[in-house]
């Protein structure tokens, strides 16, 4: 049974996971120790798969502990309380869409993987996939989905009907442009599922800012529970652990009106692009590298790989050779110092304590490549310069994705933008390069571009020799 709705402003956020636990709460939590008490959070799962986390934080009232650890290996615990009420899994959502309804509710937060926006190449969305068509299925007969689009339109309709106002459409993950994206994604939903008049609603009373979120958060070790207990004497059944580095940049566009976040280092701007563009392209991608770099070389943390000279190299060189001559230039210089943003990423992967697996951060690839690294291949051919460095991350993806081809990796790949048959036929091609340089889902307009097979070839053969010298 769901507690009373938590008095003041309401931030209802759609994704119970690690990231937002150690990310947003934790960013109310410090408004509220600072004495602004007046918001707090709901939080809510779209899908049945975290039962046990979800009723250990129900049994706690939505409190948990938070472990992080610096690059020097200073842990420090912090209980988190900002979440105030944990709503239970039902797939009707009739408890997310009534506090979604109510004008309390003031902002709708949500974490979302990059495949859950079901974008094709296009940007459009695929309504191929059965999850999204169900959902619109559902979304005709006035039912509430499990993609984030069908969840969205059956809380924003219940609002309109209850003339519960304005409200603000909060993106917190790694999807570029994820609040523009996420609102055209959106208005195409309702929009093919025929409600015109929610479709206007939608365009005036609400907003979508773009947002960029960082903070490393590994899924939580079994032992943690056990240390937590020994630091705080707190047996917490849903503990979270993370780095001690913490950023997010929001656009400032809000319907009706946000917590003041400003007050405790969220970095409120006009444009979150560039912010945006130097997190995906520099850490996103660097990370991706290392996991796959990491996996083929048998490490199972990314800290391993990051301390292995060459790995480091490759991502390092990633950066150096070609995104910072794309994100940096006379005409349009960077608000960020990308020198100093690589080295510090760099420092935080190398964070022992953490225990980041290369499992967790491999996972995606066939939304990471179009996502964070495509970008930089295009402008660097754009320009007629040289994608060798860069093309080394898809050279490894590739590498990896073949050992998953064969069954030998040495974990479960998870991948929700991957077409399993498109995925194996790249891998048993006669020219398994050509066919990766060929997929337009990862490419776009450059599949095929002879620079980038070329490219793509002559990093393949460097990879094949650092498997060649790592191999037992």
């Amino acid at each position: 049974m769901a507690n009373p709705a938590p008095s003041g402003s309401v931030v209802l956020h759609l994704g119970l996971g690690s990231f937002h636990r150690a990310h947003q709460a934790v960013y109310l939590q410090a408004l509220i120790d600072a004495g602004d008490a007046s918001w707090s959070l709901v939080g809510a799962n779209l899908r049945p798969d975290m039962a046990e986390v979800e009723a250990a934080l129900i049994r706690q009232s939505g409190a948990y502990t938070l472990e992080t650890v610096s690059p020097a290996g200073e842990y420090r615990y912090q209980r988190i309380e900002s979440i105030r009420e944990v709503l239970a899994f039902d797939p009707s959502l009739a408890a997310v869409i009534a506090r979604g309804a109510d004008p309390r509710t003031r902002v709708i937060s949500f974490t979302v993987t990059e495949a859950g926006y079901y974008l094709d190449p296009t940007d459009r969305l695929d309504f191929g996939v059965a999850d999204l068509a169900a959902d619109l299925d559902r979304a005709r007969r006035g039912e509430a989905g499990t993609t984030i689009y069908g969840a969205i339109c059956a809380i924003l309709r219940a609002r309109r009907a209850a003339n519960g106002g304005a409200v603000t459409l909060l993106n917190c993950d790694n999807l570029r442009h994820n609040g523009e994206r996420f609102r055209k994604g959106l208005l195409a939903f309702i929009e093919k599922a025929g409600d015109t008049q929610l479709l206007e609603w939608v365009r005036t009373q609400t907003t979508s800012p773009n947002a960029m979120v960082d903070r490393i958060t590994p899924r939580p070790p079994p032992e943690l529970r056990q240390r937590v207990l020994q630091a705080t004497g707190w047996d917490d059944a849903a503990p979270v652990t993370g780095e001690s580095f913490i950023q997010w940049v929001i656009e400032d566009d809000f319907a009706n009106g946000r917590p003041d976040w400003g007050r405790v280092g969220v970095q409120l701007v006009e444009s979150v692009a560039p912010y945006e563009e130097a997190k995906i392209r520099i850490l996103n991608a660097s990370h991706s590298c290392i996991a796959w770099a990491g996996t083929l070389a048998g490490f199972q943390y990314i800290h391993e790989g990051t301390h292995d000279a060459e790995i480091c190299r490759m991502a390092f060189d990633y950066v150096t050779d070609d995104v910072i001559p794309c994100l940096d230039s006379p005409g349009r210089p960077s608000p960020v110092d990308l020198p100093a943003y690589r080295d510090v990423v760099l420092e935080r992967f190398g964070n022992p304590a953490i225990r980041d697996t290369n499992q967790r951060v491999a996972m995606d690839g066939f939304s990471k490549i179009p996502g964070f690294i495509a970008p930089t291949v295009r402008e660097r051919l754009a320009r007629n310069a040289s994608i060798g460095s860069v093309a080394m991350l898809p050279a490894l993806f590739l590498a990896f994705l073949q050992r998953w081809h064969r069954g030998v990796l040495p974990y479960v790949y998870q991948d929700q933008g991957m077409d399993e048959a498109a995925a194996h036929a790249i891998c048993d091609a006669a020219d398994p390069v050509a066919a990766l340089a060929g997929n337009r889902t990862l490419w776009g307009d450059a599949a095929n571009d002879a620079r980038l097979v070329d490219a793509l070839r002559k990093a393949d053969a460097r990879v094949q020799a650092f498997i060649k010298e790592r191999a037992p």
